[in-house]
């Protein structure tokens, strides 16, 4: 099975999340994304970041019960912080029988050489690459583990809800619905 693997913070997740995982299930071969929630991203500031569990259960209220989304807590349980080829090696371990493809926006390509064995990634995995403004071209996408997906272009970013929430804005339409009434219920980013 062709298995989609999302990583991010998902600080919070929001339509565009879920926008984009909508269109990789619909138009092309992937038949259930995974949304990996990282602990700690190398490149980020933990102090930012929602505990953990609360994320988890943003993302698990935003896909409810569709069964071409799953939650995933897996890098909780590795050594932090979380590299993406750790989570690799140890998925494909367990799971032996899927074929992972990584989703990531076209933002992260001019960092993929500072991943953890990048190298051994662009070798042996598969790259959805969906566009992100301003970051359409790459030297990167020319090679044959990294595909360009033509997904919409999202303007929206867990920066703006944050910022958003905190400057009083209603942003209910941002976010799956389940997952900004949490969201509320919490106080979150307030």
């Amino acid at each position: 099975m062709k298995t989609g693997l999302f990583f991010g913070s998902f600080n919070p997740i929001h339509i565009g999340h879920m926008a984009i995982a909508n269109y990789i299930t619909e138009y092309t071969e992937i038949e259930q994304i995974w949304f990996i929630i990282s602990p700690q991203n190398p490149f980020k500031a933990k102090s930012s970041l929602l505990a953990d569990y609360h994320r988890y259960e943003l993302v698990n209220r935003a896909i409810g019960d569709d069964p071409r989304f799953k939650v995933s807590n897996i890098e909780f349980k590795l050594p932090k912080p979380s590299y993406t080829i750790d989570t690799l090696t140890y998925l494909s371990e367990q799971y032996p029988g899927k074929k992972f493809y990584l989703i990531m926006g076209s933002d992260q390509l001019p960092y993929f050489h500072r991943w953890k064995n990048s190298e051994l990634l662009n070798e042996n995995y598969h790259f959805l690459v969906y566009p992100r403004p301003g970051t359409d071209q790459h030297p990167l996408l020319d090679h044959p583990a990294f595909q360009r997906i033509e997904a919409p272009k999202m303007e929206i970013s867990s920066t703006f809800i944050r910022r958003a929430i905190k400057g009083k804005k209603d942003i209910k339409y941002f976010m799956p619905q389940a997952a900004w009434e949490y969201l509320r219920e919490m106080h979150f980013y307030e």
